[in-house]
């Protein structure tokens, strides 16, 4: 890896696990403020970016966040040196600080903030509370001389390719012989010019998700000896994954609805929550959505849930759902930081410090105090 790695590259392993095509039409996904086609030598992952946020950027010398809400999500008529958002676009240009949103597509990407909650409660046989969409599966097959063929199948599934529920690197391969004859100016890996060359290859089948097809055929050409590469895609009618936002899973034993109110108070690290229902109700099948979820709760309630967990639970709808019989427990919307060392470890993975230094912000962004 290069001593000096740009936002592009960044960005583009990071969209590998979180699509902008996942995130719904009204949002504003990805770059916000700066630009990603320059050096960068340390990141800052955080929630929101307030003022108080890019401050702390300036004096720890970050050169691109990643943030979950975007810092422009309604539309600017003006910047405004004299409003706190303006101050913060000032500020952000003026320091080269470049800003990335990654919202309701990482709420939607495994692993992201649903999952990450979900994790933190050992919820079992988790799915979309709200499925948005199909990840649409590609046939992939790639002709490969037999020397170079286990490096490269390692390399596209460790890029994404292969999965087939809970197993990995699931390929499938036959031998044969390939022909090529190199004209002017190519460069071969193997054979002369001019010279009909004749190779001991292999072709190695899988499946692709097409949100990860992008990074699979990068893989797949950075670990190919060839100067060009044979390979044939082929849509798939077969079902792909099911995305969505939120998820339904349950405990691993039931439990009261008071115990796992404390539960979530541990797990989410949250002062206070609040919650509807009755305290000794016991509780299995959980729904929960980070961020602002009350819009959902015929749906968490459709899924069977017992309990609903998310933020920014309104008076009306939080009586709407004790009248239907579905339990709330409202933990804040501040609780989707759960995600943030998720996002560190992610980089950190294909980045050592040495090349990109990952940090998580200690600004806090919580509106609210608690007595």
């Amino acid at each position: 890896m290069s001593a000096h790695v740009t936002g592009q590259e960044i960005i583009k392993k990071f969209e590998g696990w979180s699509p902008k095509a996942f995130a719904y039409d009204w949002d504003n996904v990805g770059l916000q403020v700066g630009s990603l086609n320059k050096p960068v030598h340390k990141v800052m992952v955080t929630l929101d970016v307030l003022e108080r946020t890019v401050d702390e950027a300036i004096q720890k010398d970050v050169d691109l966040i990643i943030a979950h809400h975007p810092v422009l999500f309604i539309k600017l008529k003006e910047i405004n040196l004299d409003t706190p958002k303006g101050r913060v676009i000032q500020k952000l240009i003026k320091h080269d600080i470049t800003v990335y949103a990654a919202h309701t597509n990482l709420d939607v990407a495994k692993g992201g903030v649903n999952d990450a909650m979900a994790d933190l409660l050992n919820l079992q046989n988790t799915r979309p509370l709200i499925p948005q969409r199909t990840d649409d599966l590609i046939k992939l097959a790639v002709f490969v001389p037999e020397t170079h063929a286990d490096s490269l199948r390692d390399a596209i599934s460790q890029a994404g390719a292969g999965y087939i529920g809970n197993y990995s690197h699931c390929t499938y391969q036959v031998s044969g012989q390939g022909t090529f004859k190199p004209e002017e100016g190519t460069d071969p890996y193997l054979g002369e010019k001019g010279k009909l060359e004749f190779v001991d290859e292999k072709r190695v089948e899988t499946i692709v998700p097409k949100s990860k097809l992008d990074q699979v055929l990068k893989a797949m050409k950075d670990h190919h000896p060839y100067e060009e590469v044979a390979y044939d895609l082929y849509p798939l009618l077969n079902d792909g994954k099911v995305l969505g936002v939120g998820r339904v899973g349950d405990l691993i034993e039931p439990e009261s609805l008071e115990d796992l109110c404390e539960t979530v108070k541990e797990k989410y690290d949250v002062p206070m929550v609040r919650y509807t229902g009755d305290a000794s109700k016991t509780v299995k099948r959980v729904a929960l959505l980070g961020g602002s979820g009350e819009d959902y709760i015929h749906a968490a309630k459709q899924s069977g849930a017992d309990v609903y967990i998310t933020g920014d639970m309104t008076f009306h709808i939080a009586q709407d759902a004790e009248e239907m019989g579905l339990a709330v427990i409202d933990p804040g919307h501040h609780v989707e930081k759960v995600v943030l060392p998720r996002v560190k470890e992610f980089l950190e993975e294909y980045w050592d410090n040495d090349n990109l230094n990952v940090i998580i912000s200690e600004a806090n962004t919580e509106p609210f105090s608690f007595k």
